[in-house]
């Protein structure tokens, strides 16, 4: 395998200082914070790998793009740049702003909800938007190929749909109950795996088949577009906004969260590809529930940082450097025998939970006991993806067993060094040499809805 890790594609202008804390310390904040690492203050944090969803640093173009932001309520001229970026990266002919990824979902997802016992079905929903799904009043359903949950062996696409089940589930559900069928891209709940053109492209032969609409969740679409690059043949020589263009010309919906592949702190879309009807209720709809339809939740300056974002993320020098950061962290824990999923995704290392802490029940979620040794090692705070994130059953209110029990160590964009995930690694290490004297985690407090970000535990002895 190439060992080689590209520079980054920038010099550093400003910094901003980060403190460790003793591990004393960390034993009584975590505490404190109710066993979540959600729940821990920032500045308490050396290295936060919690998420990429607006964490990253913003480029000078975007800082002096601020400047220019229109703050009128209404039509603001920063809308109608933004609105003239994302027509020309998707095609498509309408664009509304969100505050982010979740206010575009809790918009969108409920105009396709016309009935009761509808379905949404995915490659994997990821957490919020399997949350609004249900709030819809519909059920979301996964359906992935199994290489996902093979976490060892190497595999393109992992994050691809598994077509024979795919169409399986609509002839078991009934094609009139399926509300939607959501590319997302990257898939994140499967590792941050790229989906294949190719796998896109049957997912839509069968939703034309049956009639069905097409959404994208495209929080990390330029991501994706540079696997595809990379590792499907036939694309070696287009751009990334080609091969994004294809993709969008496979969907109906774009919903996005911007603090993603758009380099931003905050902000999030809803495009349409021509459903004039279908605009006009989201438009409606988002007036009460996030602003008015040209800012949408979005100051004017947001917007113009943003309309700079989302042009810089499609440049393959920065997605070559971004994607490498991950790559050359995930080799530095494969290298030392701790189990992850392979190949690194787009984003994040995604540690293989079920693997580092067998000992450890799914309702007892390992995930989270991992991640929470690793910020008392060494003050890094990553997220679990599991057991714990999935939830509760919705009709039956039982606990949720998620077939990957994965920490994921996000890395924000543009943000740390190398030797920043010198220590990461270090400390993944570290805990992993002791894992057996991990336990699992109670609940003190757990929240209806989305608990993972909110909840407070309490570890269990043996």
């Amino acid at each position: 395998m190439d060992k080689k890790y590209v520079a980054p594609p920038y010099r550093i202008k400003m910094v901003e200082p980060i403190k460790m804390t003793t591990k004393n310390e960390r034993i009584e904040l975590l505490k404190n914070a109710g066993y979540n690492p959600f729940s821990l203050r920032s500045e308490d944090v050396y290295i936060d790998l919690l998420t990429d969803s607006g964490t990253g640093a913003m480029s000078h173009f975007q800082w002096a793009a601020l400047m220019m932001g229109d703050e009128a309520y209404a039509g603001s001229r920063s809308f109608y740049k933004f609105e003239k970026v994302v027509k020309d990266i998707t095609g498509y002919d309408y664009v509304i702003p969100a505050h982010q990824g979740r206010g575009a979902e809790q918009v969108a997802l409920p105009q396709l909800v016309n009935k009761e016992g509808m379905f949404f079905i995915s490659n994997m929903h990821f957490d919020t938007t399997r949350a609004h799904v249900e709030l819809a009043g519909a059920r979301a359903l996964d359906c992935v190929i199994k290489e996902c949950f093979d976490t060892e062996n190497y595999h393109p696409f992992k994050g691809n749909f598994d077509l024979i089940e795919l169409d399986h589930i609509i002839n078991a559900k009934g094609k009139e109950n399926i509300a939607g069928i959501i590319f997302t891209i990257t898939n994140n709940s499967a590792g941050g795996q790229p989906v294949s053109m190719e796998n896109l492209r049957e997912v839509k032969k069968i939703a034309d088949k049956y009639g069905i609409t097409t959404l994208i969740d495209g929080a990390r679409y330029a991501e994706n577009a540079y696997f595809v690059k990379q590792r499907e043949k036939g694309y070696e020589n287009k751009t990334i906004k080609e091969i994004a263009r294809e993709v969008f010309d496979l969907a109906d919906i774009f919903l996005m969260s911007s603090k993603k592949d758009g380099l931003s702190n905050i902000g999030g879309l809803i495009a349409i590809k021509n459903d004039t009807d279908f605009y006009n209720k989201c438009r409606t709809y988002i007036v009460p529930m996030e602003g008015f339809p040209t800012y949408g939740g979005l100051t004017g300056r947001d917007m113009e940082a943003l309309s700079v974002g989302l042009l810089e993320a499609l440049e393959e020098d920065y997605l070559e450097h971004r994607l490498d950061q991950v790559r050359y962290l995930g080799d530095k824990l494969r290298d030392a025998g701790v189990p992850i999923q392979y190949p690194t995704g787009g984003h994040a290392v995604f540690v293989d939970c079920k693997k580092f802490a067998p000992h450890i029940p799914y309702y007892e979620f390992p995930a989270q006991s991992v991640s929470n040794a690793v910020y008392l090692e060494a003050g890094v705070r990553p997220v679990e993806i599991g057991s714990f994130l999935l939830g509760r059953d919705p009709d039956t209110g039982k606990n949720l067993e998620s077939p990957l029990e994965l920490m994921r160590l996000t890395i924000p964009r543009r943000t740390y060094t190398y030797k920043h995930l010198d220590v990461v690694a270090e400390a993944v290490i570290e805990v992993y040499k002791n894992r057996k004297s991990l336990v699992g985690l109670g609940f003190d407090y757990e929240p209806p809805v989305l608990r993972h970000f909110t909840a407070r535990l309490i570890p269990l002895t043996k």
